[in-house]
């Protein structure tokens, strides 16, 4: 809905050859660009006019004539597809058959001159005032085409399974367009094409135009989604200006003044709502799109604003008996669209005062004739509070005096045939009546039966999001019966690991004919041996039986560790390090500065079986006190360097 209060309030580009000719090769254009207020003017080429209608995207464009902008009918067509969304392409001079612009502009008294330059001025400023016909090519559907992206190929070994993809591809992204077109409360039809694998394409007539389409253009791999509108038979044209009917009006007036139109049937028209317009702007407004009959407002008393509008229109007024309710007023506007609180002040208004007149406005429709405007009598009947038997007469042509002819053989005495024509006659009024109201039924039944059609779509939709939410936690509990089945196995895994260390534990207590004291009072500890004293090695042990804080590390080749060997060790926090043969310095260093006990396993009696070993506690606590020794013989000497080096230092100073 509009919510403009004059046509001004639109950028209009008017358009005129300035030389050349659109079927020729270079042709120019005058332009003037017109908001309203300013007026801007330029000389523009074609391809430059184009560029400019897509980046600023008018709301209209005006021109005296359309095949000045393109060379033939095709090429019109391929001009308005290419127009943005919003913006219009407007003829001046009228539809089929155009006027001269000096014609039309003298009549609207819009200034006018032969210059290119002026004649797009002119055609820009009629078109701000809804002078001229809208061109269109197009109707208000659109197509949304979902196809392969990709051509399937000519076979292969592995042509089915390529092809079944590109089908399964093409099938969920239907899904997916549906389910937007679903939840953007859409009406539209379908129609697939069904292949091996899925679907090769499936097109979507929407009842809307592509902007109001949550859909676009896309090509993504397989799948390839082409949006369209609807093209016409032909061109069409439709006035700018649209015959004002009779309306119903709601006010809400304040800070900011909204204003609602409903005509003689209870349909919304237009809404406004504006904090810089004052009455005049206002009754302009409601001027330019429609004849009030009734005004209303959703308060008692009316306030004086609104009776200010029902007076400059003479029509008849409403108002409630007592303040309409907030949640009366939201609940009859629920099906309308409104941006704040005052346009449904105002829409309630006008809908509680057409409820109000419902009954008589039928009754009225059903005694009009068809050659009488119904908006006129129910003005007068309602504003004037004339009888409607009085008013159609009044509006009835009049038929020659025919009427007066029979009023003056009123008493005489009909003949057969009369009566029977008289009483024919009745019946027919009879049954008009009857049939006024079956339709009428039948119109109440039409919209109940809409009614719960937008219900069954909407438990539908619900339906199909809850089956995805169903789908998604059947997959979930799949997936979470999956984990504890791994679960389950590693913890099976990790008991028979258990039980073989325990069974080989005893068998190490049995076979223990290398240890002198193992029946004494002395204990024995794990020992983890490791191959050599590299990062290799060391990360290979720790993945086949794992290295961890506190354990014994027994290495069979200490040579070649270097300094990322040694803080690789030192991360794992070993309780002490068993050394076979020399290691270097650096990563003696590196222990030292971690501060992880380590010595040569010469004096520790190693007793080893495939990738396990113990030794004695009492060794491997022998090795952890000679580290100790070492480690403060260590520290001191170099407490004892850095001293010497201060006094040298200081010396050196002094001198």
């Amino acid at each position: 809905m509009s919510t403009r209060t004059r046509a001004l309030d639109t950028l209009v580009y008017g358009v005129d050859v300035q030389s050349g000719d659109v079927r020729g090769d270079r042709p120019s254009y005058a332009l003037v660009t017109f908001d309203g207020e300013s007026i801007e003017r330029d000389v523009v080429t074609h391809r430059k006019l184009r560029r400019l209608i897509e980046s600023e995207e008018p709301d209209i464009v005006a021109t005296d004539n359309m095949y000045e902008l393109a060379a033939d009918k095709d090429a019109l067509v391929r001009f308005l597809g290419s127009l943005p969304d919003a913006t219009r392409l407007v003829q001046v001079t009228g539809d089929e058959r155009p006027e001269p612009l000096s014609r039309v502009a003298k009549r609207h008294g819009v200034p006018y001159g032969k210059p290119a330059i002026e004649e797009a001025e002119a055609a820009a400023r009629l078109a701000a005032r809804n002078v001229g016909y809208e061109v269109s090519a197009f109707t208000d559907k659109t197509t949304v085409k979902v196809s392969r992206g990709r051509s399937t190929g000519k076979g292969g070994w592995s042509q089915d399974r390529y092809t079944r993809r590109i089908h399964g591809n093409v099938k969920r992204e239907t899904r997916d367009v549906e389910s937007k077109l679903d939840d953007a409360g859409l009406d539209y039809e379908r129609d697939v094409t069904e292949k091996y694998g899925g679907f090769s394409n499936a097109v979507f007539t929407v009842e809307a135009r592509p902007q109001d389409i949550p859909v676009s253009n896309k090509r993504a791999g397989d799948v390839r989604v082409t949006v369209e509108r609807v093209r016409r038979d032909g061109i069409a044209f439709e006035p700018l200006a649209k015959r004002r009917d009779r309306v119903l009006v709601g006010v809400d007036p304040g800070t900011t003044t909204a204003v609602a139109l409903v005509d003689l049937d209870g349909h919304l028209l237009d809404v406004l709502s504006t904090r810089t317009a004052n009455t005049a702007d206002v009754i302009e407004w409601i001027v330019e799109r429609g004849r009030p009959v009734l005004v209303a407002a959703d308060v008692t008393p009316m306030p004086a604003t609104v009776d200010q509008i029902r007076r400059s229109f003479d029509a008849a007024g409403w108002q409630p008996e007592n303040d309409l309710p907030v949640d009366e007023k939201q609940h009859r506007t629920r099906e309308e669209g409104y941006d704040n609180d005052h346009e449904r002040d105002a829409m309630a208004a006008a809908l509680y005062a057409h409820d109000a007149h419902a009954d008589q406005i039928r009754r009225i429709t059903r005694k009009v004739p068809p050659r009488v405007e119904r908006g006129e009598v129910v003005k007068r009947v309602l504003s004037d509070d004339e009888p409607v038997e009085a008013v159609v007469d009044d509006l009835t042509p009049d038929e020659g005096g025919e009427e007066d002819d029979n009023a003056e053989h009123e008493a005489r005495e009909l003949s057969e045939e009369e009566r029977t024509i008289k009483r024919l006659r009745e019946r027919v009024a009879r049954l008009d009546d009857h049939a006024t109201d079956l339709e009428d039924e039948l119109d109440e039944k039409d919209a109940r039966i809409a009614d719960l059609e937008a219900e069954l779509e909407d438990a539908r939709r619900e339906e199909r999001k809850e089956a995805r939410e169903r789908r998604e936690v059947t997959r979930l509990e799949w997936e979470n019966d999956r984990l504890e089945d791994e679960l389950e196995e590693e913890r099976e895994r990790a008991d028979a690991l258990a039980k073989k260390l325990e069974r080989l534990k005893e068998l190490w207590k049995l076979d223990h004919s290398n240890f002198a004291d193992v029946n004494g009072a002395g204990s024995l500890t794990a020992v983890k041996p490791v191959a050599q004293f590299t990062l290799d090695a060391i990360e290979t042990a720790d993945e086949e039986y794992g290295l961890a804080r506190g354990d014994v590390v027994y290495f069979r080749d200490a040579s070649g560790a270097g300094r990322r060997t040694a803080e690789a060790l030192a991360e794992r926090d070993p309780r002490v390090v068993l050394l076979e043969g020399e290691t270097s310095d650096v990563a003696e260093d590196v222990l030292y500065d971690a501060d992880v006990p380590f010595g040569s396993a010469e004096g520790v009696e190693i007793r080893e079986i495939d990738e396990l070993a113990i030794a004695r506690d009492a060794d491997v606590a022998a090795v952890e006190d000679d580290y100790d020794e070492r480690a403060a013989e260590r520290e001191q000497e170099e407490t004892e360097s850095m001293v010497d080096s201060i006094i040298s230092e200081h010396r050196a100073d002094r001198e």
